[in-house]
């Protein structure tokens, strides 16, 4: 059976559509959906990860905010610095932003977010993807931020879990999975103790390596295979995914089914993914800023979690893993890769 595709960009971030209506009523006004404020906004944008990402990791803010009426070279100035996979610099990017007066930061991730939040107190920061905000201490609580931070996480509490059950639902006889995570993501440490508890319930062992820079790479999935795992999960972050293809054929080579929260990791070749959709996420984001630029309190605009996620397969690298995909999941995939 195919896998139905969602429709409407709203739709497939998860919101019901008997919800639109309130969606609309919390972020929509006459004023905010046609007629942005006179004048030209300066608006930053922070990303760890490359330049060369733009497309999948830029392009979709530029388009929500163009939607909203928000047009460079118009009205809109889109500052953009890329920490091009250095985490270190992030801070120095986040000042310079607050420097030219940005009047809200866009960050992605949350080494950004961090950076974002230690730069200044008084610039609104749209947080995207910051893994669960609460729990790294980036808002003190997802329904009141109470700070200049707010936006979209990530994280539910069982996603980590949820990569795990799909690997071994996808891998027959699965006892050990390899977790690669970059030890400078604050994320990937949480994600990593989810995962290890997932593992004592469904009876698989977890073998974790990290790295902090690219050329740790093929030693790390060397190391996970030699530790004789037949699946390896792959926390997302700007390192990684900048080098998705290099995991992705590598851990192909060394015989492990990979799983991740992106699809663009199977796209680069990994077996599954499980997560919300990236793109979307940052289309929406541009209704946070909208909604900032009007006056709006970060501290009152509630964090938003993801309540729809997408299963994308690669059929194609499963069959060089010899894995036949049971119909168990291939009836619950939204997106097929052949």
């Amino acid at each position: 059976m195919r896998p139905r595709r969602t429709r409407g960009s709203l739709a497939r971030f998860g919101y019901p559509t008997v919800g639109l209506l309130l969606f609309a009523a919390l972020f929509w006004s006459p004023r905010a959906s046609a007629e942005p404020a006179p004048g030209t906004h300066r608006v930053g944008y922070l990303n760890p990860g490359s330049a060369a990402l733009a497309p999948i990791r830029l392009e979709p803010l530029r388009q929500g905010l163009r939607e909203l009426g928000y047009v460079e070279g118009r009205n809109l100035v889109l500052e953009t610095r890329w920490g091009e996979g250095n985490f270190e610099r992030l801070g120095a990017q986040a000042a310079e932003l607050v420097q030219l007066k940005v009047a809200v930061i866009v960050t992605a991730g949350a080494a950004a977010a961090q950076a974002a939040r230690a730069a200044t107190t008084a610039v609104p920061v749209v947080m995207v993807d910051p893994g669960d905000p609460v729990r790294t201490k980036l808002v003190a609580s997802l329904r009141q931020p109470g700070g200049n931070l707010t936006g979209l996480s990530s994280a539910t509490p069982d996603l980590a879990a949820k990569h795990l059950q799909l690997l071994k639902e996808a891998v027959p006889g699965l006892a050990r999975v390899g977790f690669l995570w970059n030890a400078n993501a604050p994320a990937g440490t949480l994600a990593l103790g989810e995962t290890e508890k997932a593992a004592a319930v469904l009876g698989v062992k977890v073998h974790p390596v990290e790295i902090r820079q690219a050329e740790e790479l093929d030693d790390a999935i060397a190391s996970i295979a030699r530790a004789q795992a037949k699946g390896l999960i792959v926390f997302g972050d700007p390192l990684t995914f900048s080098h998705r293809q290099r995991i992705m054929q590598t851990a192909s080579q060394r015989g492990l089914a990979a799983a991740s929260g992106a699809r663009e990791f199977v796209d680069a070749g990994g077996v599954l993914s499980y997560g919300p959709g990236f793109p979307e996420m940052l289309r929406h984001a541009a209704m946070y800023v909208d909604k900032l630029l009007h006056g709006a309190k970060a501290a009152e605009l509630p964090v938003e979690q993801p309540t729809k996620f997408e299963l994308v397969l690669n059929l194609k690298t499963a069959k060089t893993l010899g894995l036949t995909m049971p119909q168990t999941l291939l009836g619950r995939a939204d997106q097929i890769v052949e």
